[in-house]
């Protein structure tokens, strides 16, 4: 039995078996309609979210299984203070399979050791949200064809952003891969990030305030919210959330087949007026994220 924490928990062959295997999903649906029969999911979310719990229990529903869900922590006994570690071993007893989102950077990882079942992340905290990175690999392999040999701009807010860190983890194991990190000096990416990850893999990277400088350059653009919810104070929230607008007047000068990316929900980061340009992926990448879920979820119950 494993769990799947971090998206470093997969090895590179192990993300293209579950790119291709997502890939088969789309190709022969009918194929996984009951691959997990009799198989029940428990979603435990500490956290509000709309895209990965629904999707999360779609790819369960659509490969035959069953879902638990607990999408209110007031309504759980968390409530009550019960531990992370307690929770773990309760829901065990009910669930093949577990997939938790929590606020406290860590959580997954204590309720992986203390669950008898397989955990899955769905994201903790400002740390990790590796099924966003599966979502965001199977929709960079679908629009390039390819993970390495390629220049990726990460816009926003790169401090917080858990999707960010995920996928420059991921990305960092493939060949002639370059960063580009756009960002207000207050939501530059941490320095362990940079040094753990990118420094220490070689990977040349540039920071940079200036999105539209840099726009020409970019194979893909991976678009970020400023998180009300990671500030202490509402004045620098206010201050910085309107740091950068995608419109289609600064996507004039990027190249033909730029790849524009997000990992939802968007504020008002990107203009709707982008959502017509054949480059948004943004959508395509919520779809895609079922898929490598269900991708997952057939891979750590071992289902053939």
């Amino acid at each position: 039995m494993r769990s799947v924490i971090d998206i470093l928990d997969l090895s590179v062959e192990e993300l293209d078996e579950l790119v291709a295997c997502a890939n088969d999903i789309i190709a022969n649906p009918d194929k996984y309609a009951h691959k997990c029969a009799g198989k029940k999911l428990a979603t435990l979310f500490f956290e509000p979210s709309t895209r990965t719990r629904l999707s999360f229990e779609a790819a369960m529903y659509e490969l035959g299984g069953n879902v638990l869900s607990m999408s209110d922590a007031k309504s759980s006994s968390a409530a009550k203070g019960e531990s992370v570690a307690d929770t773990a071993k309760t829901i065990s007893c009910y669930a093949d399979i577990i997939a938790m989102r929590h606020p406290k950077e860590g959580a997954p990882l204590v309720a992986s050791l203390n669950a008898s079942v397989p955990v899955i992340n769905a994201g903790d905290g400002g740390h990790n949200h590796p099924t966003q990175t599966l979502a965001d690999l199977l929709t960079i392999s679908r629009e390039k064809g390819r993970f390495d040999n390629i220049t990726v701009g990460f816009c926003g807010d790169l401090k917080f952003g858990r999707t960010v860190h995920s996928l420059i983890s991921a990305l960092s194991r493939y060949e002639n891969v370059k960063f580009v990190l756009i960002s207000p000096e207050e939501l530059k990416l941490p320095s362990y990030v940079k040094k753990d990850i990118i420094q220490q893999n070689n990977l040349e990277y540039v920071q940079t305030t200036d999105l539209e400088a840099v726009m020409p350059e970019l194979d893909i653009l991976y678009m970020t919210r400023v998180q009300r919810e990671r500030f202490f104070n509402e004045e620098d929230y206010l201050r910085l959330k309107d740091s950068y607008i995608l419109t289609p007047e600064k996507l004039e000068n990027a190249k033909p087949d730029l790849t524009i990316m997000h990992p939802l929900p968007r504020v008002n980061e990107i203009s709707v007026a982008v959502d017509e340009d054949p480059r948004a992926c943004y959508f395509k990448q919520v779809l895609n994220g079922k898929y490598m879920r269900m991708a997952l979820i057939l891979k750590l119950l071992e289902v053939k």
